[in-house]
């Protein structure tokens, strides 16, 4: 996982709901956002943006950061 730059919306209760982030110097649109789960690492979030190529974004609220990971063995080009 690489720390990428993400914008986000979060709720009263702290849940973050991606809405685009940036890798590789270009930014992605979040086009829908699947499952979710809590860990000891943070929150990881997993999305799809257009075209269908998943994502699992991780944010680490002691950091503050966003982590980014691909999906399956598909590559984007970038």
């Amino acid at each position: 996982m690489e720390v990428v730059e993400v914008e986000a919306r979060f709720d009263e209760a702290g849940e973050a709901s991606p809405v685009r982030f940036k890798w590789n110097g270009r930014w992605f649109t979040v086009d829908s956002i699947g499952r979710r789960w809590q860990d000891r690492g943070g929150q990881h979030v997993l999305v799809m943006i257009p075209g269908g190529q998943a994502f699992e974004l991780l944010f680490t609220p002691m950091e503050g950061r966003w982590y980014l990971g691909l999906i399956g063995q598909r590559r984007m080009m970038a």
